[in-house]
């Protein structure tokens, strides 16, 4: 859905004015669910109650491990990450910032390159999540990108390789992913689609030593 400045739906046809990053983020004022791509501001459709259980239950174990080993700090929607090349202004639905990389973490955005993002797909969101921000988040050099469809039970895992183009990570053959970025780090990916979610400290009991 595109919106012009005053936050009106536009009419099928209608070629908004381009709003820059500044104007963005005042009209914004941190609390609306909107992503701003080549000028444009873009509203993103309300999360459902399964998105929201399941990116809860990712950032609580994400954050358990990042804080745990020092490694810096994860986010969430709707912190916004500008990407400069484009340029956008992305809300992934999380996103990790390496110690090395806090000095681009300001007030309500991130200005440059996370260092891993997560994206929970929904019917709204798929063709972004899978093919702009995919590609986006590969030139921007987004080194590990999460791509998880709870309605396709598939978790997709992509890592940057040399020449900077994302390759599918594999899984262990009992099914769990171990982080490029986040060393150390296990997923095991049968915990996305259980219903009600395990309970974190059931997770961290369920995986196998490192």
């Amino acid at each position: 859905m595109t919106i012009n400045t005053s936050g009106r739906l536009a009419p099928t046809g209608y070629s908004p004015p381009r709003v820059s990053w500044e104007g963005f983020l005042a009209w914004r004022e941190g609390t609306v669910q909107a992503e701003w791509v080549d000028g444009e501001i873009i509203e993103m459709a309300p999360a459902s109650a399964v998105h929201q259980r399941l990116g809860g239950f990712l950032h609580a174990f994400l954050r358990a491990f990042i804080e745990h080993h020092g490694l810096g700090e994860i986010l969430y929607a709707p912190f916004l990450m500008r990407l400069s090349f484009r340029p956008s202004g992305r809300e992934p639905d999380l996103l990790f910032v390496a110690t090395l990389h806090a000095d681009r973490v300001k007030e309500t955005y991130l200005d440059g390159p996370a260092d891993l993002v997560v994206e929970i797909v929904s019917p709204e969101s798929e063709a972004r999540d899978r093919r702009e921000k995919f590609l986006e988040y590969e030139l921007a050099g987004i080194p590990e990108y999460w791509l998880i469809d709870v309605p396709r039970q598939e978790a997709l895992f992509y890592v940057l390789d040399a020449e900077g183009r994302y390759q599918p990570a594999p899984l262990s053959d009992d099914g769990i992913y171990a982080s490029t970025v986040l060393a150390g780090l296990q997923l095991r990916v049968d915990w996305l689609w259980q219903r009600p979610l395990p309970s974190l400290d059931a997770a961290l009991a369920d995986l196998p030593p490192v």
